[in-house]
């Protein structure tokens, strides 16, 4: 999935009822943070990588506490709207969320991470992977 699909970077769209929508979304706001934490996130990856710790780097987006993965972009101390938190294709697996069964579907769609940051964005509605370009 891209970035641009889940955000509504057409402007307003019209609701059920055929007004426009009175509220952007929130998820506006991760392009412009993941725009800024670019360099950073990709140096984190190439680290992980090098280390071994990891093969697939997955970056948790989120504005919100989780309890995966390291935080390692805090919101708070960057004045931004999103915090984001290291983990793994590993971590993932081990803590269920992503199924064993699926492992190699999500090993097939998973983008170059050279070019590539694997971002997890957690919402409350709901959580979805996306797969957005370094700058």
């Amino acid at each position: 999935m891209d970035l641009s699909e889940l955000l509504n970077l057409s402007g307003n769209v019209s609701g059920s009822d055929g007004q426009p929508a009175s509220k952007p979304s929130p998820l506006q706001s991760l392009k412009v943070d993941l725009d800024f934490y670019s360099d950073s996130i990709k140096e984190m990856a190439d680290e992980m990588i090098a280390e071994k710790y990891t093969d697939k780097p997955i970056f948790i987006a989120t504005q919100h506490e989780v309890t995966i993965g390291e935080l390692m972009l805090d919101k708070k101390e960057l004045s931004t709207n999103w915090s984001i938190y290291a983990s793994s294709v590993e971590e993932f697996l081990e803590r269920g969320i992503i199924q064993e069964s699926k492992k190699s579907v999500f090993e097939k769609s998973y983008k170059d991470p050279k070019r590539y940051m694997c971002v997890f964005v957690v919402v409350p509605e709901g959580a979805n992977y996306v797969f957005y370009p370094y700058r």
